[in-house]
């Protein structure tokens, strides 16, 4: 998926002028093949959406509960990536940064949640797999969508995904911070270092993760070598670009994998807050 541009809009203009007008429009629309089939596809097209459908629904889902519980979010040196930084009304050892908002009268998830969440919401590649797997457009390349007039992202909600790029600094300063957690995790309860447990590998896997969603991100390719004429005269840059478009290829990958990583990450945090069991200590 691309920014809108011009064409985009005027292409939307054409759909709703079309719709206000009666004349068709979309699949069915004067310069589209006369197919009345949905798809000519004999493959089990559906299976992605519908995986993409179930993965997302079972994350939002469980992200949500723990987002609204505000409890079992902490097991030293342990702090879950749902709550971290946790600035609101937090347990004793979980504050890093002190709680500026300690008289915020709901979970202190909710006050940082929306930075992480809008990088992904407004994330390319995550806008592709949610129209195609919730709103049906189009649920599959070949496959036509219920739809009936198009209007790109020029309105709302879809407008706001072109805070992206803001999101994207939001979520570095948000991985910086859970960097610091993860470092963190080489401590014992007593806060003595030289700890490592189970639970550190855990982190150390989110983090790492989380790093290349977020450094392999489109917004993060424009950022480091966008807008320039001479790449010759920028070498230091034109390294960094080569490096994110290598790894932009595997952003999609980077996606389903930090989404894994970040939600085991907390559901560690919440067994061992339950007592549940006994982090593993390596040495």
């Amino acid at each position: 998926m691309v920014p809108v541009t011009h064409t985009d809009n005027r292409l939307a203009e054409v759909a709703v002028a079309s719709t206000e007008t009666g004349v068709p429009h979309g699949v069915t629309g004067p310069t589209r093949a006369r197919i009345e089939d949905r798809t000519l596809r004999t493959d089990r097209w559906w299976l992605y959406p519908l995986t993409t459908f179930l993965v997302f629904t079972a994350f939002v889902v469980y992200a949500t509960i723990r987002a609204f519980q505000g409890s079992h979010y902490y097991a030293a040196p342990y702090l879950s990536p749902f709550y971290s930084p946790c600035l609101g009304d937090c347990v004793e050892g979980s504050s890093d940064f002190g709680q500026p908002f300690g008289s915020w009268p709901l979970s202190a998830a909710l006050l940082i949640l929306i930075f992480p969440l809008g990088f992904r919401m407004t994330c390319y590649y995550y806008r592709k797999a949610y129209y195609r797997a919730f709103w049906l457009s189009p649920p599959a390349c070949a496959v036509a969508e219920p739809h009936h007039a198009y209007s790109g992202e020029t309105r709302l909600p879809l407008i706001l995904n072109n805070l992206h790029r803001w999101f994207w600094y939001a979520a570095v300063v948000v991985a910086a911070i859970l960097t610091y957690d993860t470092v963190l995790t080489f401590r014992d309860a007593s806060g003595e270092w030289g700890h490592m447990g189970l639970g550190t590998l855990v982190f150390l896997a989110n983090i790492v993760l989380i790093w290349m969603y977020t450094l392999s991100c489109h917004s993060c390719r424009h950022a480091v070598g966008g807008r320039l004429r001479h790449f010759s005269k920028h070498p230091v840059r034109y390294r960094m670009w080569t490096w994110v478009s290598r790894h932009n290829a595997h952003h999609a990958r980077y996606a389903w994998l930090s989404l894994f990583s970040v939600a085991i990450a907390d559901l560690y945090v919440l067994l061992l807050s339950t007592d549940a069991f006994s982090d593993p200590r390596l040495f």
